[in-house]
């Protein structure tokens, strides 16, 4: 027991420092090409100075971190377990009754590690390195594209209402489009009035969104506005929809990354409440996608061992050309997985969890075939 407790805190600390290495070297290729080189020439100009120039490069390392991590411990391991079979070290091992599992017990406590790691640098650290960016880089006024859709109780279209801009409580120059709901049954034009303001405000205590004054065009039945308007102090929302649709309107400006998960987790209830269902398909998506990445770092232990398990005279080219496809595979389809899930053509928890259960099934075949 006492030389099994050794083997595994030998077997932890090759792999821990290889791992190192691996993130280190996958840091510095990430970040040198475009990120580092954009910061220095606008720092060179004088666009940015250098402590804000530092600071970018800062906020940047946790995004990088978060996917090095898991390339790391994948490449760390394989790397460790490549020369422990060039040695004939896996041969002693096998040979005093060891078995694979066995063997990497210790490993799948780092992996363990690594993804809980990976867990709280996507759920807190790039969050707040990303909203830290955003407050030093971005102005106050948020500019974004919100559309806002509300439907009655027989899922027909009331009114539709475009935000532009919006800085705090205040939402500028805002559009609303009211629809006819009784369209199917004596026919004519979609729309009933337009509405523009340049001002719409909105009250935290009753959840009301308020035009002050706002121009009216009113619409013909052929399709034609036939009068112009005003209009003073109207309410055109109010309730849970009036807060749900100032909440949805300020996590629309955010990008997924700038969310915790707990924040990103109630923009998805809301989207689901307000039947957005491309966005809400999207960013479930990106929601699980933080949980399997977690799966798909301790699946990369035992997947890097598999790899780097074999005879003293066997090929490496095989292993190592394995593992650089394995990576790109991963990281190149997360964009085209994250469009279908958005598109409804695959459901997100699918589309989420289909490369850790492709990857787990090729670690069963890898495991069979070389006979462990």
């Amino acid at each position: 027991m006492f030389k099994i407790k050794i083997i595994d805190r030998y077997l932890f600390s090759q792999v821990f420092k290889a791992t190192l290495v691996c993130i280190l070297l996958f840091g510095i290729i990430w970040i040198a090409p475009e990120t580092l080189k954009n910061t220095v020439e606008r720092v060179m100009n004088g666009e940015y100075t250098l402590a804000f120039g530092i600071n970018v490069i800062l906020c940047e390392i946790p995004k990088i971190l978060a996917n090095a991590l898991s390339v790391g411990v994948f490449l760390g391991t394989l790397f460790t377990f490549d020369k422990l079979s060039k040695d004939s070290e896996v041969t002693i091992l096998r040979a005093c009754g060891a078995s694979f599992y066995r063997i990497i017990a210790s490993l799948l406590v780092l992996g363990v590690l690594t993804s809980g790691l990976v867990f709280v640098v996507r759920d807190r650290l790039i969050p707040f390195t990303e909203c830290t960016y955003s407050m030093k880089h971005k102005p106050s006024s948020k500019v974004t594209h919100f559309v806002f859709p509300t439907k009655n109780n027989e899922d027909k279209m009331e009114k539709i209402i475009i935000v532009p801009e919006f800085v705090n409580y205040s939402i500028n120059d805002v559009v609303i489009f009211d629809f006819n709901t009784e369209i199917e049954k004596r026919g004519g034009s979609l729309l009933k009035t337009i509405r523009t303001t340049d001002f719409v405000r909105f009250n935290e205590n009753d959840n009301t969104w308020r035009i002050n004054e706002a121009t009216v065009y009113n619409i013909t039945e052929d399709g034609i506005y036939h009068e112009v308007g005003k209009e003073h102090n109207t309410v055109i929302l109010d309730g849970e929809r009036g807060r749900n649709a100032y909440e949805l309107m300020k996590s629309s400006v955010k990008r997924d990354r700038e969310m915790t998960n707990a924040e990103l987790k109630r923009y998805i209830s809301l989207l689901k409440k307000e039947s957005m269902d491309d966005e809400y398909r999207s960013m479930l998506h990106k929601y699980l996608c933080r949980h399997s990445q977690v799966l798909m770092t301790i699946l990369f232990v035992i997947f890097g061992a598999l790899l780097g398990f074999s005879k003293p005279r066997d090929q490496r080219l095989i292993g190592f050309t394995l593992a650089v496809l394995t990576i790109f595979l991963y990281y190149i389809t997360m964009p085209f997985f994250d469009l279908m899930a958005e598109k409804g053509v695959i459901p997100p928890v699918i589309s989420a969890f289909l490369a850790p259960a492709v990857l787990l099934v090729a670690i069963k075949i890898l495991k069979k075939h070389k006979d462990l």
